[in-house]
């Protein structure tokens, strides 16, 4: 097992890095993960899309859950993970930084050169016309047609969920695009959706200019993520992982810092 000082003289041996970062960035600013350390579910999987667009139900559920949990979310701080990334970007030393978390919280650190695999939890687009909508704008809508889910709290899920239990999701309207009618949805990928092509298209070019890749906070069990691992050792890059607990790509890394993210960058100079 590596220490952090092995961390530091690896970022220093690569100049130009290629960051993928998962939930373990964002949990130090208070977003619960979905993965236990031998990256096992610690709840039920999340919503698939073909549940979301089947099931009106699926829906209902979806967005009482979401009124709860999204005024949670958009008012989390990047912390010292988000922070120390960011300062690598501005020091020239990372080629591209892509996160599966969908807060935001890199961009709002001060991160630049992001692709947000997964997309975005404060937008939210209809699946027939592809218009866009801010996420704060669709909660005004969801909370003055569900009032009474709006004064409702619980325990934070990961990515703007909530545990709402013991509530009944029959009467939640759901609003529908105003452009054309259509269905809207959270401008993330469900799992069950793919990944747009431009997105792995700029992740892939980015695996011929970087000299190693750096992932952290990730157990990179969902194959979006992994894939540019395996990529990136398939070319003979070395790969470092900052991660409590087992990752899917245990067995391709050049070196593995199990810390704490936050902790564990925060001792990379600055």
């Amino acid at each position: 097992m590596a220490s952090v000082d092995d961390l530091i003289r690896f970022v220093a041996r690569h100049p130009r890095l290629l960051v993928i970062t998962g939930a373990g960035c964002s949990t130090d600013s208070g977003i619960p993960d979905y993965r236990d350390t031998n990256g096992d579910w610690k709840r039920a999987q999340p919503v698939t899309y073909q549940a979301f667009t089947g099931s009106l139900h699926t829906r209902q559920r979806y967005w009482a859950r979401s009124i709860v949990g999204f005024r949670k979310l958009r008012d989390v701080q990047p912390n010292d993970a988000h922070r120390a990334l960011a300062a690598l970007e501005a020091q020239g030393r990372v080629d591209l930084l892509v996160t599966q978390n969908v807060d935001g919280l890199h961009q709002a650190a001060g991160s630049r050169n992001v692709v947000d695999l997964h997309g975005r939890i404060d937008m939210v687009r209809c699946l027939a016309c592809d218009a866009r909508v801010p996420r704060d704008t669709f909660q005004e809508i969801l909370t003055r047609r569900n009032p009474d889910f709006a004064e409702l709290d619980a325990l934070s899920a990961p990515d703007g969920d909530a545990d709402l239990e013991a509530v009944s999701f029959d009467e939640v309207a759901v609003p529908s695009c105003d452009v054309c009618g259509g269905l809207m949805k959270p401008d993330v990928v469900f799992f069950g959706e793919g990944v747009p092509a431009e997105r792995v298209q700029r992740v892939t070019a980015a695996l011929e200019t970087a000299d190693a890749m750096l992932v952290v906070g990730s157990s990179l069990m969902v194959y979006s993520g992994f894939r540019f691992v395996k990529a990136m050792a398939e070319r003979g890059k070395p790969v470092a992982a900052i991660n409590l607990g087992r990752t899917r790509a245990d067995d391709l890394l050049a070196l593995k810092v199990e810390a704490n993210c936050a902790e564990a960058l925060r001792a990379l100079p600055t």
